[in-house]
């Protein structure tokens, strides 16, 4: 038995987690056409990762509205649903405890994906950004993201309603929880940051008005699932995107306090994960462990040394880990066995079939094929 401190069980809410390794949400672009429908493809990928201590879902829009890239999977239609269902079902088959991650991209989005062509946004403001799309030759490229158009009240309490029917809709597929995703410049995010949020109403403008969107949708997502089976993905450091506010570590950080006083089951810190990005002060995870009592999970270019640190530390309860689980399905087992990584594939991430998707051997496997 591992003395890592990644081996060590924990409680999250009503479950109770074998370790502290979570796979983390990453798009892949697999879900079957049309209609954006979870299929078996994607049953048996998480079926083989199911000795995570949880599996967070890839983003999962909870509209056409609120989809941004092709072949992302939705939790809207009852197909949806079904094909989540058979995820879901492979997951706990396999020993596996699994959460949906509901999303919606606000302006990070393409007109193809829209009724009316305008992504909807807290203001008409660009994100300067793009985003993966399928043409009709069946390529995908990216796209740039046209202006969007600023929400309405009513456009404002219609996505609410949305989050609030998806994740009704996560339970009836069978998953154990949902998380909320507040990061990376999508709608959530967007409307926290001054610098994509200028509305003068009462979701925008002072801190508190700001963060009242993210508490609405938190409400109502927990008062359809439990409070104790509700997450939220939150990305501070991010500066991409049109997204560099000068006043979003205070903000997140009174955000944190709310959430603590709701009860949510964890917070998960989303940290930058590319190669010339800011680290995260050491003075910040301070300030967040004394906002938010509950469990956190932080995520960005962990290795198993950094992993063990911050658990140690006390300023984290969970880790988690994104391409290192898409090359090695039996990530635990090789962390707690201090065994090789197999090397990822970057060309297979988005968009493909089975090849770079559940083609990945765990170690035994591996080794038994070799040794033949």
């Amino acid at each position: 038995m591992s003395t890592s401190p990644l081996f060590r069980p924990l409680q999250l809410g009503p479950l109770q987690l074998p370790n502290r390794i979570v796979m983390a949400p990453m798009t892949r672009s697999r879900s079957s056409q049309p209609g954006d429908v979870p299929n078996e493809l994607m049953a048996r990928y998480y079926a083989q990762r199911a000795s995570a201590g949880l599996i967070v879902s890839e983003a999962t829009q909870i509209s056409r509205q609120g989809q941004g890239y092709s072949f992302t999977p939705g939790i809207y239609s009852e197909a949806q649903v079904a094909g989540w269902r058979q995820v879901t079902d492979a997951v706990h088959a396999a020993g596996g405890r699994m959460v949906l991650q509901l999303w919606h991209v606000g302006r990070m989005s393409h007109a193809s994906f829209q009724a009316d062509g305008k992504p909807v946004a807290p203001s008409a403001l660009s994100p300067n950004a793009q985003v993966w799309v399928v043409g009709d030759d069946g390529i995908g490229r990216m796209v740039d993201c046209p202006m969007p158009r600023e929400m309405t009240l009513g456009d404002i309490r219609a996505v609410i309603e949305d989050f609030r029917h998806a994740a009704a809709n996560a339970m009836r597929a069978g998953f154990d929880g949902v998380e909320i995703h507040g990061g990376n410049g999508y709608l959530l995010d967007q409307f926290l940051r001054t610098t994509s949020n200028h509305r003068s109403d009462e979701y925008g403008g002072s801190v508190d008005r700001r963060i009242r969107f993210v508490e609405e949708v938190v409400a109502a997502v927990a008062g359809e699932v439990g409070v104790e089976r509700t997450g939220i993905r939150l990305a501070p450091f991010i500066t991409q995107r049109n997204m560099n506010c000068p006043e979003i570590i205070p903000t997140i950080l009174h955000l944190a306090q709310k959430l603590d006083g709701m009860g949510l089951a964890y917070f998960h810190l989303a940290e930058a994960d590319w190669d010339d990005a800011p680290q995260i002060p050491e003075a910040f995870r301070h300030e967040l462990h004394r906002a938010y009592q509950g469990r956190v999970i932080v995520a960005g270019k962990y290795n198993i040394n950094r992993a063990e640190h911050i658990l140690n530390q006390g300023l984290a309860d969970l880790v988690a880990f994104g391409r290192p689980f898409v090359a090695n399905p039996d990530l635990p087992a090789r962390f707690a066995k201090n065994l090789p990584l197999a090397t990822l594939d970057h060309k297979s991430l988005f968009g493909g079939d089975a090849r770079g998707y559940i083609d990945y051997r765990d170690y035994a496997s591996d080794s038994t094929q070799a040794s033949a």
